[in-house]
């Protein structure tokens, strides 16, 4: 009778949590509220998913054409799709889709596409937005930082980080997704005035602002939470290597050098405990260990290795395994603690990669979508297709346009953008 009773107890908790919070109670383990997911590490938390695929691959459930052009990755909330796109120079836009057909809900301009003479020239909506309960955090390329309510899509307050706070982009404009945590919202404009800035997620106020060292010019990863050596820090890759600084003040902390090797820092550092890896586009990986130093926090080098996962397609950390693309395009499984490499194969080439159920998913930046297990044995793939209708890609001298949205696995369901079309596959095993 006890055990009825808590479980009556439980049951009508979660129902008065639903009808007080509607759109944070729908915040499941199965959703993928921001880029990379719920934890932002590429891994999803959904289960019963095909372990195989049939030659033509996972059922398609629908395919829209028109969602404008980006390259922004979906965040996945409910029956909700929230994404970022263009059309044109003059209108980057948050919009709202249905899971249900992939309809548009509603539409929100939020500025301009930046840095529009970009070389190679592919300046488009890059970021992916951010799902906190009732709102959404979105920055456009040229600087734009919007709340926006996720009912309406109506903005509550808006900032332009390139303005306000001194800003300098790369190359290729602000490709950063907003991190929120907690009562902050963490973005990274650049430059020597406010290299990492933290602002009130209700009102865009400023918390603080971190003149890093060296100013760094904003890269095109995204910021995490780490907590080591007995302080929150946020961690994220800039033009000069990856840097720590404390979460409450904005302390500069310390600075990782060796991922910074590369041609273009796009590497979103991944982080288990006390240690942070990153890539070196190009060139190989690196892992550290945060540990304390006097009043301080200084990394310390555990190896930086050639050929580890370094791409633009980031990686993932399965148990005590790194999956990932290096720059030459192979897929590579690799020890986290020592960096010894267990396994490579081209596969389907250079690709962005999430984690689901046992399998490793990848996006090629040539369209292909495969199914690799992660296992640290051998390659083993377990599914291959093309998506039909593919959209034209541009080609500007020697650097050709890719498919280089991530791969998003939620609520049962594949989802793949590609420019101006987005796809949706069921990935559920039959009962």
């Amino acid at each position: 009778m006890k055990s009825r009773s808590s479980a009556f107890l439980a049951a009508l908790f979660f129902c008065l949590l639903a009808i007080s919070f509607p759109e944070t109670a729908r915040m499941a383990a199965s959703d993928w509220p921001q880029w990379r997911g719920l934890a932002r590490d590429g891994i999803s938390g959904d289960r019963g998913l095909l372990k195989e695929w049939p030659k033509e691959g996972p059922k398609l459930l629908w395919q829209v054409n028109d969602i404008g052009d980006g390259y922004s990755t979906p965040a996945v909330v409910g029956k909700r799709i929230y994404l970022m796109s263009n059309r044109g120079l003059e209108n980057e836009f948050v919009q709202a889709l249905s899971t249900d057909d992939g309809k548009v809900i509603w539409t929100t301009r939020v500025g301009n596409v930046g840095n529009q003479n970009q070389n190679p020239p592919y300046p488009k909506a890059r970021s992916t937005p951010t799902v906190d309960g009732n709102f959404i955090y979105a920055l456009g390329s040229d600087g734009d930082l919007a709340c926006l309510e996720t009912k309406s899509g109506k903005i509550r307050w808006q900032k332009n980080i390139r303005k306000d706070f001194g800003g300098q982009p790369g190359e290729w404009a602000y490709a950063e997704s907003p991190l929120v945590d907690g009562d902050a919202v963490v973005v990274t404009p650049g430059g020597a005035e406010a290299t990492m800035v933290a602002l009130n997620k209700k009102t865009g106020a400023l918390i603080w602002k971190s003149a890093i060292p060296g100013g760094d010019v904003a890269a095109y990863a995204s910021a995490i939470v780490v907590q080591a050596a007995g302080r929150k820090q946020y961690v994220q890759s800039l033009t000069k290597g990856f840097v720590g600084v404390d979460a409450n003040t904005g302390e500069f902390l310390w600075r990782y050098k060796e991922v910074a090797k590369g041609p273009a820092q796009y590497f979103t550092p991944i982080t288990r405990g006390e240690y942070v890896y990153g890539g070196a586009l190009g060139v190989g990986g690196g892992l550290i260990r945060l540990k304390l130093e006097g009043q301080g926090v200084a990394p310390e080098q555990i190896y930086f290795t050639r050929g580890l996962p370094n791409g633009i397609g980031g990686a993932v950390l399965v148990g005590e395994t790194l999956y990932g693309t290096e720059a030459g395009g192979t897929l590579v499984s690799a020890d986290f603690v020592t960096g010894k490499v267990k396994w490579q194969d081209k596969g389907i080439g250079w690709a962005s990669i999430a984690y689901a159920d046992g399998n490793v998913y990848l996006h090629g930046i040539n369209g292909e979508i495969a199914l690799v297990e992660a296992t640290q044995e051998a390659y083993r793939e377990k599914g291959r297709f093309t998506p039909p209708a593919q959209p034209k890609k541009k080609q500007a001298g020697p650097f050709p346009e890719g498919s280089f949205a991530y791969p998003v696995i939620a609520n049962g369901r594949l989802y793949i953008r590609d420019l101006g079309t987005l796809w949706a596959y069921d990935l559920k095993a039959k009962r």
